[in-house]
């Protein structure tokens, strides 16, 4: 069974699958905390209001994105079993 190519593929992309597990659950473990600590973000975006010739206006307008606490929870979990998972292979 040694000389089946299917086998010794998986078995090279194992380890693979597993740190990509890992990288997956500690970048979902960190945005998880991110979202429960701070509960959302805000951006600013830059609006034209004239532009006539030489003369311009533009105005800021800030948005803000509310982060529920059970999207944070749920990559924070989500994070957990990922890395308990890469664990056990």
């Amino acid at each position: 069974m040694s000389d089946c190519p299917v086998s010794a593929g998986y078995r090279r992309r194992k380890p693979k699958e597993a740190t990509v597990n890992k990288t997956l659950g500690v970048i979902l473990i960190v945005l998880g905390l991110v979202g429960l600590a701070w509960g959302g973000f805000t951006y600013t975006t830059r609006e034209k209001v004239v532009d006539i010739g030489p003369i311009h206006a533009t105005r800021d307008e800030t948005h803000n994105v509310p982060l529920p606490p059970i999207a944070g929870a749920l990559a924070l979990i989500g994070g957990i079993v990922l890395l308990v998972a890469s664990r056990n292979h």
